[in-house]
């Protein structure tokens, strides 16, 4: 109706088909003043534009662009200005509720897809339920357990964000942008009382989205087309577009070479057949980005010899770091902190104070209460670590530590501002909207000199420290986006653990599950299987995380890995060290400690043949669903040219304890040669180790396996 004000959705060409929920509204645009969110009353239709009228009164004006491949709205202007907190973009009702893209925001079901773009960093995908626009996900760590996530948790699924969300009619589609142009007192991340400080993005003007609606088989290209056609970013592997490119999915090898390392590391990547070598600390600090002097005596000018060197070689290199989080012996920090260092709040000084008074009087605690990892306040130019606040006034900081971190204690006049800084437990300082984009684009500036071409952004929830949640996530990545140069810009591999919609259109991909909490099959298993869900639903590359190469990883468990990821078209990265490289395939039946030598070759062998296969996609489907079973275990032989044998494996898996000490074993398949892993996970060695088979006997010890050990055959 040329009088109705809100926005319903139906399908037009053969078949047709309608997409609105019966009796459902869905608002264009909702505004909130004072608190209360407001739909809008009447609509006029203008030349290119829609006026909306809300109670107030208040009037929006929308622009319309009808585009081939979608509709674009923007709110072009709004009055009164000032009176208006946030508007929400709908949210637009569908009866579609087979797959919900909660990131990507995109719904599907078997004949049609209807999705939202923000199409611009300050439109946020999702609702504004939370004054700190934190995007609501499920939280791994929530429970205490670091090591993995139940296989039935009372989640359904793993979720990052609400820009889709599932309801009782199929779906909801929604976006929002938020007035900051001043100063908002929210709560943020554990503190009651945080200072979002105003900032100036021109506010809810120029809030832009999309919305697009075509066969499933099409989502895909039209979300690639909405990126052209709005100059939203568009990275692109090997001449494809990222997010459906083959090499998107790479796997990579993290070894930390140095300038005197380097040829060993290229050698050990290439001897896994992999494209990518991977640093994962090459820094000493975060913030300006030194490299550590003793890996890089050359400094950036070093990496970027390797680089260099690598490329030679087939061999791309990248890098790991935390976002904004700042280390306190960065410049950004000592001498003399940056202002821009984020602060949790600000009192002022309630007395005078010399360079050696250690109780500091304060006019209000506010801020200041509970502890924190550095728990420190900034005066100044002078840092100071305090224990804690007095319980009752006059209000001190008590136990001070004058002069923290390389700054000089001074004298301060009352009514001197103090400022609580934001930290995290890394044991490090955050920072504010300006200053984490000008650390992103030094990081930029680092791959820009070097020729780097992979990088994680670990760590994007530091960005919280802006007050701004997701949206200041999205300004760090833009910032290091825009500041590449051109012949770099889109073509470096980046993902992170902390997805977001607007980054949907930067990262490559995602790729979290760490391997240090667990053996090298059980640390994270359920939580890397259900973002293979999260992944598909939301339209990204498939990747399952970190996998640690250590003394005791096996040949079996790496082939393990790598049937898993011919299963998901996954890739995964391999963690290991120098010390591991070399021809160490461990001869007949022999004692390895843990953190010993391994078979490594063997290990990187298996890798290029598993690998070089998925990357052509030679796995048929008809047997992923086997593959994605992690009760399954397979062996591949390389033939010849580009032909494999895959062999089924029958395993058997036991813990023996104390009063259990046989375990028998049925092989169902002809006779063949056994092999077997044996670890001694107890406290103390084990003797008399042997194996029977009919009426023979075989000792497969000399010795007693210590505690730690592994005992291998086959």
């Amino acid at each position: 109706s040329h009088y109705k004000s809100c926005v319903y959705v139906s399908r037009v060409g053969n078949g047709g088909g309608d997409y609105r929920p019966p009796g459902v509204r869905a608002p264009l645009l909702t505004i909130r003043v004072e608190g209360h969110d407001l739909a809008p009353t009447f609509l006029t239709r203008r030349a290119s534009s829609l006026l909306l009228g809300y109670e107030g009164p208040v009037t929006a004006e929308i622009g319309v662009s009808v585009e081939p491949t979608h509709v674009a709205f923007e709110l072009q202007a709004i009055e009164p200005l000032d009176a208006v907190e946030l508007v929400s973009w709908g949210p637009f009702a569908t009866t579609i509720g087979d797959t919900i893209g909660e990131t990507v925001g995109v719904v599907r079901d078997r004949d049609f897809a209807i999705g939202i773009q923000a199409l611009n960093a300050k439109t946020l995908g999702g609702i504004p339920n939370r004054d700190d626009d934190v995007m609501p996900s499920y939280n791994i760590f929530a429970g205490g357990d670091y090591s993995d996530i139940a296989p039935e948790s009372e989640e359904a699924q793993l979720f990052r964000g609400n820009v889709a969300v599932a309801a009782e009619h199929g779906s909801n589609l929604q976006a929002y942008c938020r007035d900051r142009s001043r100063d908002r007192i929210i709560a943020n991340w554990g503190h009651p009382r945080y200072v979002a400080p105003a900032y100036d993005d021109g506010g809810v003007v120029g809030s832009r989205i999309a919305l697009f609606g075509c066969p499933p088989e099409a989502v895909m290209p039209t979300i690639a087309a909405i990126e052209k056609a709005e100059g939203l970013p568009h990275p692109t592997l090997d001449g494809a577009w990222a997010k459906t490119s083959r090499a998107a999915t790479a796997a990579y090898l993290i070894l930390d070479f140095s300038e005197a390392t380097i040829d060993q590391a290229i050698a050990t990547t290439r001897a896994a057949g992999l494209r990518y070598l991977y640093h994962s600390a090459p820094f000493s600090t975060w913030g300006h980005f030194a490299l550590k002097p003793d890996l890089f005596p050359n400094g950036w000018q070093g990496f970027e010899a390797c680089v260099k060197k690598a490329a030679q070689r087939g061999v791309e290199i990248g890098f790991h770091t935390l976002s904004n989080f700042t280390t306190t012996n960065d410049p950004y920090v000592t001498p003399r902190p940056d202002p821009r260092l984020a602060r949790i709040g600000t009192s002022v000084l309630g007395g005078s104070i010399d360079a050696r008074v250690r109780t500091i009087a304060i006019e209000d605690p506010a801020y200041f209460r509970g502890k924190t990892a550095l728990n420190s306040v900034v005066i100044g130019n002078e840092l100071i670590v305090y224990k804690r606040v007095s319980s009752a006034p006059p209000w001190r900081l008590l136990h001070c530590t004058r002069g923290a971190f390389g700054t000089r204690a001074a004298s301060h006049t009352a009514g001197s501002e103090i400022g609580r800084l934001m930290d995290h437990p890394y044991q490090v300082f955050l920072t504010n909207a300006e200053l984490a984009q000008e650390q992103a684009r030094r990081i930029a500036d680092f791959c820009n000199l070097t020729g780097a071409r992979q990088l994680s952004f670990d760590g994007l929830e530091g960005n919280w420290s802006t007050g701004m949640g997701q949206y200041g996530r999205t300004l760090f990545t833009q910032a290091w986006y825009e500041a590449l140069a051109p012949e770099l810009r889109g073509k470096i591999v980046n993902d992170a653990s902390n997805p977001g919609h607007f980054n949907w259109h930067i990262y490559t991909r995602m790729n979290w599950g760490e391997p240090w909490y667990a053996g090298f099959r059980e640390s994270q298993t359920q939580y890397r299987l259900k973002n293979q869900a999260y992944f598909s639903r939301n339209l990204m590359p498939r990747m399952l995380g970190w996998f640690a190469l250590r003394g005791d990883t096996s040949l079996e468990d790496v082939e393990w890995l790598l049937a898993r990821a011919a299963g998901f078209d996954a890739g995964f990265a391999l963690a290991t060290s120098l010390q591991f490289a070399g021809d160490q395939i461990m001869p007949g039946n022999e004692i390895q400690d843990r953190g010993g030598q391994s078979n490594l070759q063997a290990i990187l062998a298996a890798v290029r043949e598993w690998e070089t296969a998925r990357m052509a996609g030679l796995f048929p489907e008809h047997l992923k669903a086997a593959l994605q079973d992690v009760s399954q275990e397979f062996h591949l032989q390389r033939l010849e040219g580009q032909r494999w044998h895959l062999f089924p494996v029958h395993s058997v898996k036991a813990r023996l304890h104390s009063r259990k000490r046989r375990l028998l074993v049925d092989n169902p398949h002809r006779t063949q040669a056994l092999g077997f892993i044996l670890q001694n996970v107890g406290q103390k060695p084990l003797g008399a180790l042997a194996l029977t088979s009919g009426k023979r006997r075989t000792a497969l010890a000399q010795k007693p396996l210590q505690p730690g050990q592994i005992l291998r055959r086959g």
